[in-house]
């Protein structure tokens, strides 16, 4: 699908160099899982979603369920997906095999499934004398109960993985499934309006999420952020809008490992609840700092993206 131009907001004057890493879960992508079936249609996906990607220099990590891909052609085409990621020159990490949800099952359950997850990614990076290394928690659950976070915790260390942090979490999952919706009804006006306002949030998230951080790291600067996104045909056609809303706020692309040395990602994190928020919510309620409210996506792609006509 050919990428949506937009006009960008106006954004504030910058005083600062600022970073940010770009992080696409859910490989292979987000779709049908009939598409996800057909070996041809997801090479299809991935080879528009990498050519797009390709003058952007994003330099992004993708986390890998190896699940979503079926059952029927994992052993065969999940290699060649993974395959031109690597050869495009990103780095890739593990988001379980399943997607599964601590919430909803044991630290034991869990973790078999995170071992799951690994069977194809990790010796392909070992092909090319490298490690898999990065890990990220699905729905950002990272355990509702002392016991289970501490039994995540420990096996998640016990295996060598270093955990991929989120500071900026704008929803753009919500907005890819009303999206895929739209796209299912050929409804060309409403992808672009759900485009549009999926750029116009992420300006919104942005004005809150850079001051927020700046007053938790509190030496004046903001920390290099950790951008949450997925592979889907929402980014296909509109990452690089919200690519062009970094560049205008004056953001430079850099590794996850880069933005990762930075000391705030040292800070402890004792977040204990059901929901899955950025370290940035979890070093304020660790640190008994109040939380800043992040905006809400708008009530009516919300209610598309649930089965609800727009209002």
């Amino acid at each position: 699908m050919a990428t949506v131009a937009v006009c960008l907001l106006a954004a504030p004057a910058m005083a600062q160099h600022r970073t940010v890493a770009v992080t696409f879960d859910d490989l292979p992508f987000q779709t049908t899982p009939e598409a996800l079936c057909d070996s041809t249609q997801v090479q299809t996906l991935t080879e528009d979603f990498l050519d797009m990607l390709a003058p952007l220099n994003t330099r992004a990590t993708a986390f890998v369920n190896e699940g979503r891909m079926c059952d029927q052609i994992r052993a065969e085409t999940l290699p060649q997906i993974l395959n031109a990621w690597l050869d495009d020159g990103y780095e890739l990490g593990n988001h379980t095999f399943s997607h599964i949800n601590i919430h909803q099952t044991t630290p034991e359950a869990y973790l078999e499934d995170l071992d799951r997850g690994d069977d194809i990614t990790r010796p392909l990076l070992q092909a090319r004398g490298r490690e898999l290394v990065w890990f990220r928690h699905p729905f950002l659950f990272t355990g509702e109960t002392p016991e289970k976070r501490a039994a995540l915790d420990a096996g998640i260390a016990a295996r060598g993985y270093r955990i991929a942090p989120v500071t900026i979490d704008n929803e753009d999952w919500r907005f890819g499934q009303a999206y895929r919706r739209a796209e299912a009804a050929g409804d060309r006006a409403l992808m672009a309006r759900i485009g549009a306002a999926y750029v116009e949030h992420m300006a919104a998230v942005l004005d809150v999420v850079e001051p927020y951080s700046a007053e938790l790291a509190g030496d004046g600067r903001e920390p290099p952020q950790v951008l949450l996104l997925h592979a889907n045909s929402l980014n296909q056609a509109w990452y690089p809008a919200i690519h062009a809303l970094f560049v205008q706020r004056g953001y430079a692309f850099v590794p996850l490992e880069d933005a990762m040395r930075d000391p705030i990602y040292l800070r402890p994190d004792a977040w204990v609840r059901t929901g899955g928020v950025s370290w940035l919510h979890r070093w304020a309620r660790t640190e008994g700092r109040p939380l800043q409210p992040e905006p809400d996506t708008p009530q009516w792609v919300v209610d598309y993206a649930e089965g609800r006509l727009p209002g």
